[in-house]
């Protein structure tokens, strides 16, 4: 038996037992995001300006990093080199993250490029505050894929739940 769930909506997802597809909870905002409910616009703010101090925050600890560089004299090129290390990382960072609101990643390039993406954590948190901005971070994914499933639910009960007499036999 694996430990992945099926994708949602599929008659295997143990979340359409009896009532239909269950909407996934997003992290920090549990199913809220289906109806809005439970403070979920105070949770939103909170989690942006949380997650823009955690960036700032972020950033002062690299520049305490680079004045230390600059205080060993290991010289310009590495400071150089160091400063757009970081930045092209924090970028494909940011551009992953993004992604990944918006559409289910490969988990084999998300795997590969964990390590990326753990130096470029400002990135991830700047795309965090950001997408908090307009919606919870995953909320179209998770509302798209929900609303496909329901549908696709419904149509199944709609079609068992015809007058059995008019139907067609099949030989």
């Amino acid at each position: 038996m694996s430990d992945e769930t099926p994708p949602p909506g599929t008659p295997d997802d143990p979340r359409t037992a009896d009532t239909g597809p269950r909407p996934e909870p997003l992290r920090f905002y549990g199913t809220t995001w289906v109806d809005h409910t439970g403070h979920y616009a105070l949770r939103r703010a909170g989690l942006a300006a949380g997650s823009l101090l955690a960036a700032v925050a972020a950033c002062l600890v690299l520049r305490f990093a680079f004045e230390g560089m600059q205080i060993a004299e290991v010289g310009g090129l590495v400071n150089t080199l160091l400063v757009v290390f970081f930045a092209v990382c924090s970028a494909i960072a940011f551009r992953r993250t993004w992604e990944g609101f918006t559409r289910r990643l490969d988990p084999s390039a998300e795997q590969s490029l964990r390590s990326v993406k753990t130096i470029g954590f400002i990135g991830s948190l700047l795309a965090y505050f950001f997408r908090s901005l307009a919606e919870a971070p995953g909320e179209k994914l998770h509302r798209t894929e929900y609303e496909t499933a329901r549908a696709r639910y419904e149509r199944r009960s709609t079609r068992r739940a015809g007058n059995p007499a008019k139907r067609k036999r099949r030989r």
